[in-house]
């Protein structure tokens, strides 16, 4: 097999001495999650210094250590090791022929970058790489470089940020021949003097763009005008999804399919296609829309992508669905519980809102880094609480406080301070029939609400 990186090539790359010859097979900076072959690269950080943790690694089967002070250990020795780990990410994206796709919005990044993949993967089995759960920041992004083989045939990257500039400096690293925004939307705006600062910042992700490239934007979007003013600064072509009549890839029609999800008839820029969305929502249509229009950008296989939509997986934490067994019938379980803004919010409880349930029930917790409009976007929830025919709902933490006061008298709920009082709360309530929506920032900690659910009463 051959390896992802030896120790020479790692001390060419980050400007390094090696202290022995070694190959790596993989590339990880949390000692927890490295495996036998890694190349672990020992972080200082503000709270903890990753060095700390080199036996750790080392007993997990590390090959490696990439540090900045010298160990007894086969190890690169560079001056800095988040530098170093910054300039593999580069070496790795210098030495591909891989087209790139980045992904970029509010919402949906996380799923269109998994749907991308797995559209890609199909086609060419093995020779596609993705950044893994959500590692989109400073650290995540030269992380999931360094892991991409050299052989890779397509690489898809994910980019986050909270404030202007980072995606400007991201997409340098990534460099990518296709750039997606998914949505824009209230999230971050602690960080931002509106929706419309928010797109700026987004919009760095065209800097990066390699020559020629292609740049796909939400033709819906409030501020689709101003991301295609940015769009074109930087990239040769400009493509436009979804439902609108003038968008460049949109839906000329979406239906329930028979066993789930959506059927949809959609037209590109140079094809016709019909396909089955497996996941089921509006967002979800939107978001495929976006994945087609970089399978074609890229020259992917779109019969091979439309097969991968339909089979898509639910995502931990981003609309996993798990059939609970309750008093002898089923109920079902939605898993958002690990992000949430309002656009986000309202797209999944309008898809609650189509279930057929006995009730529908939600462990609704708080949107976080909406600063001064925390009040306002928390209210505001009520109306698609009311629209999508909530029976019960459980809003957790102090940030619901304006929630709770907008739904009395119009829905049954209850409000509690944390996660694990809404875990206590939900296990109590929950009845045959149901249809279980747990949404929330990941910060609230929702996903321990999941895990008791799941565990007392998996199918």
């Amino acid at each position: 097999m051959t390896p992802l990186w030896t120790s020479d090539e790692i001390a060419a790359a980050v400007d390094g001495t090696a202290s022995a010859a070694f190959a790596v097979s993989g590339v990880a900076f949390d000692s927890r999650e490295v495996g036998p072959g890694d190349l672990f690269v020992a972080l200082k950080g503000e709270a903890t210094d990753g060095h700390k943790y080199i036996d750790t690694a080392l007993a997990a089967g590390a090959a490696g250590v990439l540090v900045s002070e010298p160990v007894e250990a086969p190890h690169v020795l560079a001056a800095d090791s988040f530098f170093a780990l910054q300039a593999l990410g580069r070496a790795a994206r210098a030495r591909t022929e891989a087209k790139i796709v980045g992904v970029t919005g509010s919402v949906g990044k996380t799923g269109t970058k998994e749907a991308l993949f797995q559209a890609l993967d199909r086609a060419v089995p093995g020779h596609a790489h993705r950044s893994v759960k959500s590692y989109n920041n400073h650290v995540g992004v030269p992380l999931s470089l360094s892991r991409m083989p050299a052989a890779s045939a397509f690489g898809i990257f994910e980019m986050g940020m909270n404030h202007s500039g980072e995606l400007s400096a991201l997409t340098q690293l990534v460099r990518p021949h296709v750039a997606i925004v998914t949505a824009i939307a209230p999230a971050h705006i602690e960080f931002f003097a509106s929706e419309d600062a928010i797109a700026d910042a987004k919009a760095e992700i065209f800097e990066g763009l390699e020559p020629g490239g292609t740049a796909i934007i939400p033709f819906d979007s409030p501020q689709y005008d101003r991301l295609r003013r940015h769009a074109e600064r930087f990239a040769a072509n400009v493509l436009s999804f979804g439902m609108g009549r003038d968008a460049d890839i949109r839906a000329v029609e979406a239906v329930p399919a028979a066993q789930g999800g959506t059927l949809v008839t959609a037209k590109l820029p140079t094809a016709d296609i019909c396909f089955t969305v497996g996941a089921p929502g509006e967002h979800w249509v939107t978001n495929a829309l976006a994945v087609l229009g970089a399978v074609e950008a890229v020259g992917g296989d779109l019969a091979a992508a439309g097969l991968a939509l339909a089979e898509l997986p639910g995502l931990a934490g981003r609309g996993a669905r798990t059939t609970l067994y309750v008093q002898g019938r089923d109920a079902l379980l939605i898993d958002e519980s690990y992000n949430a803004n309002p656009l986000s919010m309202g797209a999944t409880l309008r898809q609650l809102g189509k279930e057929k349930a006995a009730r529908r029930v939600v462990v609704l917790g708080a949107m976080k880094e909406l600063g001064h409009r925390s009040a306002e976007l928390h209210a505001a929830l009520a109306e698609p609480i009311a629209a999508s025919g909530v029976d019960y709902a459980i809003l957790v933490g102090e940030d619901m406080t304006p929630l709770a006061e907008r739904l009395e008298g119009q829905v049954a709920f209850a409000h509690v301070p944390d996660a694990d009082s809404a875990k206590a709360l939900i296990l109590s309530k929950v009845q045959p029939g149901d249809a279980i929506l747990v949404k929330g920032s990941n910060s609230v900690g929702l996903s321990c609400v999941v895990a008791a659910l799941a565990d007392g009463g998996k199918a």
